[in-house]
């Protein structure tokens, strides 16, 4: 029976990025299927009653450092956007809604939104720039756009959120691997161990 390794994340959140550069070696070596799953981390902490390590000066400075020590390690690039927080509502239904409506174009836009965020350190809080990187990246910007405001696909989004929230989740990213919940990029270890 395949197994599977659910993937709960934002892209507002540089460690969901630096798990992403990784779960696709990880689910190769454990035979696991990634099933990913996009949620609202705003809605989460409002939720939970977490926050950001942002909201508290020293520990955001001290978690961008450790977030740089991980990139080396694993040897993919992670600059600090000097637009963060992203407000990531819209990204995350346009996630939300390629999975519904156009999977196969699902991974490029990943790719293209965490590259735009986490290695171009563009600023996605902004309409017309959030516009460039789609169309540069192929997408129809106007149509992917006009997606994320369909009543489906914000639905979609909500129930993900809520989903993450009723399964105890209250950071990105999370996983869910072997019966077991595992917050932070920092526990793949554990991770594929659960898997194996």
């Amino acid at each position: 029976m395949m197994k599977n390794l659910e993937f709960y994340f934002d892209f507002g959140s540089p460690a969901s990025y630096l798990a992403y550069t990784q779960l696709p070696a990880l689910c190769r070596e454990t035979g696991a299927a990634l099933v990913w799953k996009p949620m609202l981390l705003g809605g989460v902490f409002q939720a939970t009653g977490n926050h950001s390590p942002a909201t508290i000066p020293a520990k955001g400075a001290y978690t961008f450092t450790d977030l740089d020590r991980f990139a080396r390690r694993y040897g993919v690039p992670l600059k600090q956007n000097p637009y963060f927080p992203i407000n990531t509502l819209t990204l995350m239904r346009g996630a939300a809604g390629l999975q519904l409506r156009e999977p196969a174009r699902f991974e490029p836009y990943m790719a293209a939104v965490f590259r735009a965020i986490w290695v171009d350190a563009q600023n996605l809080n902004d309409p017309a720039t959030v516009a460039a990187v789609l169309q540069a990246a192929g997408f129809d910007a106007a149509a992917l756009l006009a997606l994320t405001q369909e009543p489906e696909v914000k639905d979609r989004l909500k129930a993900l959120t809520q989903e993450a929230i009723d399964r105890g989740v209250f950071g990105a990213p999370t996983f869910f691997a072997g019966g077991q919940m595992f917050w932070g990029q920092d526990r793949l270890d554990f991770v594929k161990e659960a898997l194996l």
